[in-house]
């Protein structure tokens, strides 16, 4: 395993950090991007539209069952021959997608970009923290961060945009020459070898998280706004937490685990497993809701609906240079408290929207919000791995990445439920609110010394 730099040599790699964040980035907009372009795609293959939601949960489930496999083949093959070839299956995937003639042929374009995609991400991000001292861990996580955060919110604008002004086929020609250069400046930025010493693959660990995961991202994928299979839905939870706790128990007794729960034991990354994936879910959900707010509340085009959301994305990217600077000068536990609290304070704002409502006072709201978002997800994350050295990194990375993946997936459909069941916008801002509020507690029980060495807090 390559160990982390001498004291002598740079402790930051940006450049592979800046590298990774774009690959990450391109990953987690291909996984939403599609929902504005449905109508187009449906018409094209002279499908129902409700059909070509398979290609999005084709995606999210491949990715998901196959991360946390992504720690193994990194140990086993080495992270810079696996992230090499990460890039090239989701470059060439994406060529396949964009020449699609028929729905299956997407679909089947779709799972292999999915396969791509989950050894990119986890992958990157490992070859990123294992080459940064830990006290220059809150900038490389700050650069890792800000995909998860515009990438959702973007992906409205620019899918409905280019499927309004092209072809829906452009989300994925727009990946190509970004494939490219990617690839060639992983050639001469991605390090990292196989581990010494590898350990035996836990098929067992894959088969039992892979399906139970797949089970729950299916059942999640079948909620809908109106016509929800609950049947099948059902079905799918309940066959995904027996096949998860068979899972759990595997793991916890199997000597060379998919994926070591005993990572859990650090306190600062169980906080963040738990209390992060709620934080996850929860604004994952606002880029979800707002365009179908703007659109069936307001009567606003889905370009103008896009655009507003992009307030968000405003927001993520002007507060960026200032999470650092407060995490050193208060600690991660008070900036994770007082930014909860405001949090769940601002989802009562949201709750008042209405169509009265002036358009900069909207713009602003949704300014703040994104504001928010960047700074607790920024904090989750450089909490995560602040306390974890050695072999455990791979693990602890591959758990946050699955559970991580996971809390996206249901932050939809939560939303989706929520709204089902409450019947309106402003309720279901303000249950959302009170979902986030849970992760106070998490948060509460934080030393207030966490994480310091990490942030320079004193």
């Amino acid at each position: 395993m390559d160990p982390v730099p001498a004291a002598s040599e740079p402790t930051f790699p940006r450049g592979m950090a800046l590298l990774v964040a774009g690959a990450m980035f391109m990953e987690i907009l291909d996984a939403t991007i599609l929902a504005p372009a449905i109508p187009a795609i449906a018409a094209t293959f002279g499908v129902a539209a409700v059909d070509v939601n398979i290609a999005i949960s084709s995606y999210l489930l491949t990715a998901a069952v196959l991360i946390p496999a992504s720690g193994w083949i990194a140990d086993r093959f080495g992270i810079r021959p696996v992230f090499l070839t990460a890039i090239a299956v989701f470059t060439i995937a994406s060529i396949g997608c964009a020449l699609s003639a028929t729905l299956p042929m997407l679909v089947a374009m779709r799972v292999l970009q999915g396969v791509g995609g989950a050894m990119m991400v986890p992958v990157g991000r490992l070859a990123v923290l294992r080459f940064s001292a830990k006290a220059d861990l809150v900038r490389a996580i700050a650069l890792l961060t800000w995909p998860a955060l515009t990438a959702p919110v973007l992906a409205p604008v620019l899918g409905g945009a280019l499927a309004t002004l092209g072809s829906w086929r452009w989300i994925f020609i727009v990946n190509i020459p970004i494939g490219i250069v990617g690839f060639v400046l992983a050639l001469k930025l991605i390090r990292g070898g196989p581990a010494p010493t590898p350990r035996p693959f836990d098929w067992r660990g894959l088969l039992l998280l892979g399906a139970g995961i797949g089970a729950a991202l299916v059942a999640l994928e079948h909620i809908r706004v109106t016509g929800t299979a609950w049947v099948l839905v059902g079905a799918g939870l309940v066959g995904a937490v027996a096949l998860l706790a068979a899972a759990v128990w595997h793991l916890r007794r199997t000597p060379t685990p998919l994926v070591r729960l005993a990572v859990l034991r650090v306190r600062t990354l169980r906080i963040t497993v738990v209390g992060g994936s709620v934080y996850r879910l929860v604004i994952t959900a606002v880029p979800f809701l707002l365009p179908l707010l703007f659109q069936l509340e307001f009567g606003w085009s889905a370009f103008t609906a896009g655009l507003m959301v992009a307030a968000l994305f405003i927001g993520n990217l002007t507060i960026k240079p200032l999470t650092t600077p407060l995490m050193r000068r208060f600690g991660i536990k008070r900036v994770l408290l007082v930014n909860g609290v405001v949090s769940v304070a601002w989802f009562g704002v949201l709750a008042l929207l209405e169509p009265g409502t002036p358009v900069a006072l909207i713009a602003a709201a949704l300014y703040v919000s994104g504001a928010l978002r960047s700074i607790g997800f920024t904090a989750y994350n450089s909490l995560a791995f602040a306390d974890v050295d050695g072999d455990e990194l791979t693990h602890a990375n591959t758990l946050n990445a699955t559970v991580q993946e996971m809390g996206a997936g249901l932050g939809i459909a939560v939303a989706a439920l929520l709204l089902t069941v409450l019947g309106s916008y402003p309720w279901t801002f303000l249950a959302l609110g009170a979902i986030l509020a849970l992760t106070l507690i998490e948060t509460l029980r934080l030393p207030g010394s966490a994480a310091s060495h990490v942030t320079g807090h004193r």
